[in-house]
């Protein structure tokens, strides 16, 4: 099982039920209450601003306030927190039914990459689609004020609506959408759809017939892009019928019974997962190393070649530091593990995924969530 390397939740203990701030747009919100609702934790949601919530215990606001904000104890005092892996895995450890890491090391690494691949390359579909289209605007800038306080007054509702949806367009070159790039997203998005198709044509879930955190990070993902927002929901009921129904069906799987011989075995898993490996190959591996080459080297932007077309982005310090995670996760196996996996990600274009770095005296980041 995957052990928490984040300093900042070392000794979190969980209230009884943790208080989450969300809003029912965020996939990150969305990936938390699914998950929660699983694995049976009980936990109570209050929708609209996080700091709100914030307030409401008196602790320090996380930097910066994203989505969802969960509130914990640590050292007898109440705590936000916003990052959605490592509480994951902190969840592991105070409650042991029902897990979401594979229990075999090797798929648990998998299981650990793919959830970033959701986090950090799938929610670039879910941003752009949401801020790059004239009706995905529209919804999104007139439904969004409303999920903070329903009985906005029209003035004020006009005024959030301009404000939210201005700043969301003008943060579209933090994920990398613009001209160039939207076709590589957009081809991208479409491909990912066909190949998540085929890996729930063989098991329900990714790795089996129990659910893991990956599947979580991608349903929140595709809560908006199928749920939500427009465009991309008419692609996904075009090219994946299957992707939208299992879209619906991972909302609440709190009655599913899981047994541990419900996990594949490493080799089903490497034939069922290869297209979808290739696909993080193809696009997320290139973006990961050109970023980490440009903050390595404190350079503001970089340039890339992703699927065969130039990709031009602001440098972004925590993706630089996703790498180094990942690669801490690979530390953390054995030598035979280690083995079977670099033929793994060789096999699907991701082996240079796996780089030499020191990790005596790594810090590692923690995970975000927007």
């Amino acid at each position: 099982m995957s052990k928490i390397v984040c300093p900042e939740i070392l000794g979190m203990k969980s209230l009884n039920p943790i208080p989450i701030g969300g809003v029912p747009a965020s996939p990150y919100t969305r990936k938390m209450i699914s998950l929660m609702r699983y694995r049976r934790i009980s936990y109570v949601i209050e929708w609209g601003d996080p700091r709100d919530l914030i307030r409401r215990f008196g602790v320090e606001e996380p930097k910066p306030v994203l989505l969802p904000v969960m509130i914990f104890e640590v050292d007898g005092k109440h705590k936000a927190v916003t990052d959605s892996t490592p509480i994951i895995r902190h969840l592991e450890i105070e409650f042991s039914p029902r897990s979401v890491i594979p229990s075999d090391p090797k798929l648990a690494f998998l299981n650990y990459v793919l959830e970033d691949f959701g986090d950090e390359w799938v929610t670039k579909y879910m941003f752009h689609y949401r801020w790059y289209f004239k009706d995905d605007i529209e919804k999104a800038g007139t439904i969004l004020p409303l999920l903070h306080g329903i009985s906005l007054d029209d003035d004020s509702h006009a005024a959030f609506k301009k404000h939210i949806s201005d700043l969301q367009i003008s943060r579209l070159g933090v994920v990398g959408s613009n001209e160039l790039t939207a076709p590589i997203i957009e081809a991208s998005y479409k491909r990912f759809l066909g190949q998540l198709d085929h890996c729930l044509s063989k098991h329900p879930f990714l790795f089996g017939n129990r659910p893991s955190s990956a599947d979580f990070a991608l349903f929140g993902q595709l809560s908006a892009l199928i749920g939500f927002d427009p465009t991309s929901r008419a692609l996904a009921h075009e090219i994946s019928p299957r992707v939208v129904a299992w879209q619906d069906l991972m909302e609440d799987l709190s009655g599913l019974k899981p047994n541990e011989s419900d996990w594949i075995n490493f080799k089903d898993a490497e034939q069922n997962l290869l297209s979808l490996f290739q696909e993080v190959g193809k696009v997320y591996l290139p973006a990961l190393l050109a970023n980490s080459r440009a903050i390595n080297q404190e350079e503001k932007t970089w340039t890339v070649e992703i699927d065969g077309a130039k990709w031009e982005q602001r440098s972004f310090p925590y993706q630089a530091k996703c790498l180094k995670w990942i690669n801490h996760e690979f530390q953390k196996l054995n030598e035979s593990d280690q083995k079977h996996i670099k033929e793994f990600l060789i096999k699907t274009g991701c082996g240079e995924m796996i780089i030499a770095v020191s990790y005596t005296h790594l810090t590692l980041p923690t995970k975000r969530i927007v």
